[in-house]
């Protein structure tokens, strides 16, 4: 029996959030070098990483961190469905 297909609108969720996750990931590299940046002297890559912090790299930390929750508890109550309708048979 073939797969369902999925609906059109959670592949473009997916894929925004694969890119959210890049850009978390990207913004870690980027706070790296800043910091290596510093410590060498150079304090303009950490004064660009400060000013993109609040617009940018807060909301995709927040989002990252929402989406795995909401993706958590949604395991965890299908998970939990199928146990508590063979304990209502009982």
């Amino acid at each position: 029996m073939p797969a369902p297909e999925e609906p059109v609108w959670k592949r473009w969720l997916d894929r925004l959030l694969m890119l959210n996750v890049l850009l978390v990931f990207a913004g870690a590299g980027f706070f790296g070098v800043a910091v290596v940046a510093q410590t060498q002297g150079q304090p303009r890559p950490m004064d660009w990483f400060q000013q993109l912090w609040q617009p940018l790299f807060t909301p995709a930390i927040s989002l990252l961190i929402m989406a795995a929750l909401i993706s958590g508890i949604l395991s965890w109550w299908q998970r939990k469905g199928p146990m508590a309708d063979r304990d209502s048979e009982s």
